[in-house]
């Protein structure tokens, strides 16, 4: 039996377990990203390990997330980054240079790598056929150290794309397709492999847009084939040599095989407040729109920006609508302008916003009151765009540029015009001068502090009994921005004791206090939840901060991989109702009582939880592996690691 494409590069940086689905695997990472918004966290943990320089063939630190300067806190964090790149031996992307994703893409992706990176849409690097993961921050933090990265070895289920896609259907509506099939939930544990005919159909960044949204089905990652496609991208990046061909054996084994028309998709869009809240572009009746955005890590590529411009050549934005646009990277920007066609978008009345993250994490341009917002970006959680009660969409850049043109939501391919085409440059301008490279010698620089930025917190040892209340019960789909608010509130991410009086602010935003005076009384607290709880965001504040206010456990009916990871290396034990219907009679303030749990979590087998105040009991599981248990034992990874 042949090999499959995920098979392969696993195999070659197999450090410790068997590629036996479900089992813990440990893998070499060859590279490291990070961005402000989690880097911070993630290089104080990584100064904790008292090592010279990171073990990585490259660390990438990028300033993309916080660039808005409002108070001196995100300065602050920008040049304690820039300052402790210098001393570990990590390249600085500097702000304005652009969006880790598309940069990285750009400049230091490489096929058959691996790649962790402190952000959830990190496995936008399977466009070049790499495995690229999103963790935690102290995930990253270990893998700068030489240390293996941890894992469920997946299932692959092979994505077959067959055909062409269609004038005015774009990569956008292809993932927005698998999300239609897959949904955001029940994919934790696997990854995508994408293969078929349709492959030499689809550049580079088209790729990206896939492989980005991937994350939103909750998969591990997603790869392709590095193919004539992806030694064309290099090429025109100056990166030839980096050209490696992958593919999977022709006779490769996979879970499940999943076959995808392109003709046959049509202009899609995903309605509020969920990615996988597919819809088509035409059923949603000319809705009026407000405000369009254009960019993000998803579509803010040259060809996304170039078939924009291109529609919107010698019109102007309708009245009512606010035009945003934030391209995805310096390089972008920079051939765009060359080309002409950045001069063309600001006529057509562009607002030109930073090569940054910007309006995709609310930290800025948020929509007005009830707004009708069309994004280009790759979520659309409540509340996440900084106007609780506006109604994001996630469309295309076609679909985005026919609601600039028309002021309503429009299927592109009613504008009676030929559809634009867009010829990628053999060579793109490139220009690497905000890029900052490390010197060798790094032993005399200096780690520059601001006054926001503090230690990472520890949790205490697991207890052998757990005596805590309910100090929240929240439903299914609870995203890591509903645990911990981005936006107006991240800049707080390196003040742990701040960020934590934030946790589930738009949810119940009596939450902090709450479980501060439960703590205070000398119980713990725990979370209950419903399905696929810590969905989204890789930032580890989501389990950070609730342990700071005492959290001890979530009991849930799923988790999310991702946050499942973050739980357990900072002391929070992920539990799950062994029978889903128990969920139901939990109510916030029921005294819950957890005996012998030190033992159990030893040896295994199900936690008999008592509840005190109902006079009922109920079972739950904690599937944790060797490692985890001694984390979870310890109290946390940091703790874990001092005593070794």
């Amino acid at each position: 039996m042949g090999k499959n494409l995920v098979e392969k590069i696993l195999e070659r940086h197999l450090l410790s377990g068997n590629l036996v689905y479900k089992e813990e695997i440990g893998i070499r990472i060859d590279q490291t990203l990070t961005q402000d918004a989690t880097g911070t966290m993630a290089y104080l943990q990584f100064e904790a390990m008292n090592l010279p320089k990171v073990k990585t063939e490259v660390s990438v630190s990028y300033i993309d997330h916080n660039t808005i300067q409002v108070g001196f806190e995100n300065a602050d964090d920008h040049l304690y980054l820039q300052s402790v790149a210098k001393k570990f031996g990590i390249v600085l992307s500097r702000a304005g240079n652009g969006i880790c994703h598309q940069v990285h893409l750009e400049r230091f992706g490489v096929p058959g790598k691996t790649l962790i990176g402190s952000d959830s849409h990190t496995p936008t690097g399977g466009a070049l056929g790499m495995i690229a993961i999103g963790a935690g921050g102290l995930d990253v933090a270990l893998a700068m150290a030489g240390k293996p990265f941890y894992l469920t070895c997946p299932k692959v289920i092979k994505i077959n794309l067959a055909g062409k896609l269609k004038p005015w259907v774009s990569a956008k509506d292809v993932i927005l397709k698998i999300l239609q099939i897959f949904t955001t939930k029940g994919n934790v544990g696997t990854i995508f492999e994408y293969g078929g005919s349709g492959l030499k159909t689809l550049s580079v960044p088209e790729r990206a847009t896939i492989a980005n949204m991937g994350a939103e089905c909750g998969v591990t990652t997603s790869v392709f084939p590095s193919d004539e496609q992806t030694l064309k991208f290099l090429a025109a990046q100056k990166r030839k040599k980096d050209f490696v061909k992958l593919e999977a054996d022709k006779d490769a084994n996979y879970s499940k095989i999943v076959e995808i028309d392109l003709s046959k998709i049509e202009p899609l869009t995903s309605k509020p407040h969920s990615p996988d809240n597919i819809a088509t572009v035409k059923s949603m009746k000319k809705l009026l729109v407000n405000q369009v955005c254009l960019g993000s890590c998803t579509n803010s590529s040259y060809k996304d920006l170039v078939t924009v411009a291109k529609i919107l050549k010698g019109k102007i934005a309708h009245p009512q609508v606010s035009f945003i646009l934030a391209p995805g990277s310096r390089q972008v920007l920079e051939n765009l302008a060359k080309d002409g066609y950045l001069a063309s978008l600001i006529s057509s009345g562009a607002r030109l916003m930073e090569n940054a993250c910007g309006f995709c994490i609310g930290n800025s341009q948020s929509p007005q009151s009830g707004a009708v917002s069309l994004r280009t970006s790759n979520r659309n959680f409540l509340g996440r765009s900084g106007t609780k009660d506006a109604d994001i969409y996630l469309v295309s850049p076609e679909t985005a540029a026919a609601a600039v043109l028309t002021g309503k939501f429009t299927d592109p391919r009613e504008l009676k015009k030929p559809y634009p085409q867009v010829k990628l440059p053999k060579t793109f301008l490139i220009d690497d001068s905000l890029i900052e490279w490390p010197k060798r010698n790094t032993s005399s620089e200096k780690i520059y502090r601001g006054p926001n930025i503090g230690a990472p917190p520890k949790n205490t040892e697991l207890p052998e009994i757990i005596v805590a209340k309910i100090a929240i019960k929240v439903g299914d789909k609870i995203t890591t921005d509903h645990i911990i608010p981005a936006g107006a509130r991240m800049k707080y991410r390196s003040n742990i004791p701040k960020y934590a009086e934030y946790v589930f602010e738009n949810v119940d935003d009596s939450f902090a206090s709450r479980a501060r005076r439960i703590k205070e009384s000398g119980k713990q607290n725990i979370i209950v939840a419903g399905l696929s709880y810590g969905q989204g965001s890789s930032r580890e504040h989501a389990a950070i901060c609730p342990m700071y206010l005492g959290v001890r456990a979530v009991i849930a009916k799923s988790f999310e991989r991702i946050h499942t990871a973050n739980l357990v290396n900072f002391g929070i034990l992920p539990l799950t109702f062994i029978n889903e219907k128990d969920y139901d009679q939990l109510e916030q303030d029921d005294e819950l009582i957890i005996a012998s749990i030190r033992d159990i979590i030893s040896s295994g087998g199900d936690i008999l939880i008592q509840n005190k105040t109902k006079g009922i009991s109920f079972n739950t599981s904690c599937v944790l592996s060797a490692r985890q248990r001694k984390i979870i034992l310890a109290g946390g990874a940091l703790n874990l690691r001092d005593t070794n």
